[in-house]
């Protein structure tokens, strides 16, 4: 295979949710077949771009995924499938990235806030900010806004995002937020929040910077906040 079909195959396989070659795809057929794992190893071993890959395979594969769950044709466990192979490509590309000279978009927080212990969509947002370049720090669920506010003067980082299921946590991402200007954070961090009971009403209410429907939302709003 040469470097265009090596990253034509693995697109494909990110759209099909085949993380390794013993995994079905979307479609028949396709279990044997080299999947994510195996098709990156095979683009390392020929020395293709990292960037490139993640770039031409991974970005645009779920962008593609994106929009059929927007259509309606995949449902939440597709769309997972989808990302656990990113993740599974970057888990791989990850040493190779900053020397192929990948800089960091900047470092994000991640935390599914205090009493909520949802974090499949976290999860899936967490993937998804890898492979668009973010240095990620996923800090869980049922998380103290105390821990939160003590990780982002730590860290430096310039994103924080909030998530919560439940109507009896949400109330939790506005307490982050005043806790961070008491500490003198505030402005110099973007807040974004999401999950089920969350809209942008209540993001404008706490004062949080974005409301992300879902992780390629988040996505879209941050390419225009670096923009």
């Amino acid at each position: 295979m040469n470097e265009q079909e090596i990253i034509e195959k693995i697109a494909f396989n990110v759209i099909q949710g085949r993380v390794t070659a013993d995994d079905e795809g979307y479609d028949d057929g396709l279990e044997g077949q080299p999947a994510v794992t195996e098709l990156v190893e095979t683009a390392i071993e020929k020395k293709i771009n990292p960037k490139t890959i993640v770039v031409n395979a991974l970005t645009g594969s779920m962008e593609q995924v994106g929009d059929k769950f927007d259509r309606g044709e995949y449902l939440i466990p597709d769309m997972l499938a989808s990302a656990e192979c990113v993740g599974a490509a970057m888990e791989l590309l990850g040493p190779y990235l900053a020397g192929a000279g990948v800089e960091s978009k900047g470092k994000f927080i991640l935390a599914t806030v205090a009493g909520d212990l949802h974090d499949i969509g976290k999860n899936i947002v967490a993937i998804m900010l890898k492979g668009a370049g973010f240095d990620v720090m996923d800090m869980g669920n049922d998380v103290s806004v105390e821990r939160i506010v003590s990780t982002m003067k730590e860290t430096g980082a310039r994103y924080l995002g909030l998530s919560a299921l439940l109507t009896t946590t949400m109330r939790e991402m506005g307490s982050i937020i005043k806790a961070l200007g008491e500490v003198g954070l505030r402005d110099k961090v973007r807040v974004l929040i999401g999950g089920a009971p969350t809209s942008q009403s209540f993001a404008d209410e706490i004062g949080a910077d974005a409301y992300c429907r879902d992780a390629f939302h988040a996505i879209d709003l941050l390419k225009k906040m670096a923009g």
